[in-house]
């Protein structure tokens, strides 16, 4: 069970962007506080993993605790299956091991009937006087931990943009003649748009496909477009991972997506009157940002 909760937090660590989102998504929390709670979650179930696994005050605190985080993600999935559907990824294992909320539900459910035995059929260790120092040590440990592994980056102001040395042209007449699924409108030429070319197989594409689709959501008035690469057949998988089905899209492929988006996956470009103003890296999307940014004259 131990292990089961350390190997749980480790596999969100990396990528850690989708399980950030988690908590936008419900509302707690915002672009800048959801880092920090995520890695909170993690050093809990850290810490679970720990005291399972030492043996430490398991009847007295560790085995509630266990319960009580257990309940919690569970009526999160329980949310996630009435708003979502049983579809996508649930992010319990991060994108290690792939499962439907509802396979996390039964996988939950297995989890406390197993702490129910442990809690009648075991009594963990006893370190007396030395306990609270094992506690103590393990608490600061667990919470500092996926801070060492996985820090947070708040240097927004500098990484925010990478910023082009000349703009720009996106040639975007392939597009309109090549596209295929939906036909791109030609309003894309012109005024402000953030445009992202996404492969439909690459990881960090879908993790920025699911930024975008929560600013989308928070923001509606956002004008942005997915011009996205693969097979027809991957799109339902596409979109079932990353819910990113509020935010208009076709497909090109072909040297006309490669000439249009480099190798550098996803490529979203912030344009304005068909001119690429600056590239945006996909790990520092900021919506606060590119509100401004689209309130400029």
């Amino acid at each position: 069970m131990g292990f089961v909760f350390l190997f749980s937090g480790y596999t969100k660590l990396y990528p850690i962007e989708p399980f950030e989102y988690t908590f936008i998504d419900l509302g707690i929390g915002g672009w800048r506080l959801a880092p920090f709670i995520a890695r909170f979650m993690i050093g809990l179930e850290f810490l679970i993993g720990f005291l399972l696994i030492f043996g430490l005050y398991t009847k007295k605190f560790t085995l509630k605790l266990t319960i009580a985080s257990l309940i919690f993600f569970s009526v999160y999935l329980v949310f996630m299956i009435i708003n979502s559907g049983n579809n996508g990824n649930c992010g319990c294992f991060g994108q290690v091991l792939v499962m439907t909320p509802l396979q996390a539900l039964i996988k939950n459910a297995v989890m406390l009937v197993i702490c129910l035995l442990i809690y009648k059929y075991y009594e963990g260790f006893d370190f007396g006087k030395i306990g609270k120092w094992i506690f103590g040590v393990l608490f600061i440990f667990s919470f500092a931990l996926p801070h060492i592994l996985n820090y947070v980056d708040i240097d927004y102001s500098e990484a925010y943009l990478t910023k082009q040395e000349d703009h720009f042209k996106l040639e975007l007449d392939s597009v309109y003649t090549s596209a295929k699924i939906h036909t791109p409108p030609k309003t894309l030429s012109t005024g402000k748009h953030i445009i992202a070319f996404m492969s439909m197989s690459c990881g960090h594409c879908r993790i920025a496909a699911k930024k975008m689709r929560l600013m989308k959501q928070q923001n509606p008035s956002i004008p942005m477009y997915l011009v996205l690469n693969g097979e027809y057949d991957m799109l339902p998988k596409f979109f079932d991972d990353t819910k990113a089905r509020n935010i208009d899209y076709c497909v090109l492929n072909g040297r006309n997506f490669i000439y249009l988006a480099g190798l550098d996956l996803p490529a979203i470009y912030m344009v304005n009157n068909s001119i690429v103003e600056n590239y945006i890296d996909y790990a520092h999307l900021d919506q606060t940002e590119i509100e401004a940014w689209l309130a400029k004259p």
